[in-house]
């Protein structure tokens, strides 16, 4: 199995997960808002490719998860699937754009969109007022793996158990990290192809992670000062805030 950081080779599967946490360094001025969006699209896009009951559907059983991760009301999450499934319902494409934020730090740019050309437009000028620059389809992802992740409230979970358990269905690592509050989690990853068996195997146990998805996980990590860190944190929350943005990812350590 690969370790998902370069400091985490020469220790045991379950360790210490790092997940850059910047929400103490910038404020969101919409963030409930624009996580509420995020989670519709998903919907929309989950429901257009399976259908809209969730028992046949293990995107949209994810995609309602991750809706309720951010306190999405049931009202909400059950208007987006009825407007995605009846006709002239939003037709998303899922697309990535890849880039370069200040001192060299490589960035993954996943979109949900009804307007390929104003995304790419809205995306380039990020990059560039953000002292970075968008590049070309392949300039930076030969250093992202594809991996599914899934975080888990700790709470009553036997986490080495978990871990010998879910070996058998794809589980690569288990470690433990914090959400933006400072609450504990256990993130499980395992790669892209096994998704949907580890997705399975949890729900087989009665555990409903708090959020899950597919993910670009850096292979190396680059460290910077933290003058330099804040400015690609800076890009990196100005790509957030675009209404056509799902999700950004980054190699900064």
């Amino acid at each position: 199995m690969l370790p998902l950081w370069p400091e985490l080779a020469q220790e045991a599967l379950m360790g210490r997960i790092f997940e850059t946490r910047k929400a103490t360094m910038f404020a969101r001025w919409d963030r409930m808002a624009k996580a509420f969006t995020r989670a519709g699209k998903e919907i929309a896009i989950a429901v257009k490719q399976g259908g809209e009951a969730p028992e046949n559907n293990p995107a949209l059983r994810r995609a309602i998860q991750n809706a309720r991760s951010v306190n999405m009301p049931k009202d909400k999450i059950e208007s987006a699937i009825k407007r995605a499934a009846g006709q002239g319902g939003e037709d998303y494409q899922e697309l990535v754009y890849e880039g370069y934020a200040p001192h060299g730090i490589a960035v993954l740019v996943a979109t949900a969109t009804d307007n390929p050309t104003r995304t790419v437009a809205n995306v380039r000028m990020h990059f560039k007022k953000g002292g970075g620059n968008l590049g070309t389809t392949g300039s930076v992802a030969f250093g992202f793996t594809r991996m599914g992740v899934f975080r888990l409230d700790p709470q009553g979970i036997d986490a080495d158990e978990l871990e010998l358990e879910m070996i058998d269905y794809g589980l690569e690592e288990l470690g433990e990290s914090e959400d933006d509050e400072g609450n504990p989690l256990l993130v499980l990853r395992c790669a892209f192809q096994t998704f949907g068996e580890l997705q399975r195997a949890l729900e087989d146990k009665g555990i409903e992670p708090k959020s899950t998805g597919i993910e670009y996980i850096a292979t190396n990590t680059v460290a910077l000062s933290e003058e330099q860190a804040t400015e690609v944190l800076a890009l990196v929350d100005r790509l957030e805030q675009d209404d056509d943005v799902q999700h950004v990812f980054h190699n900064l350590q």
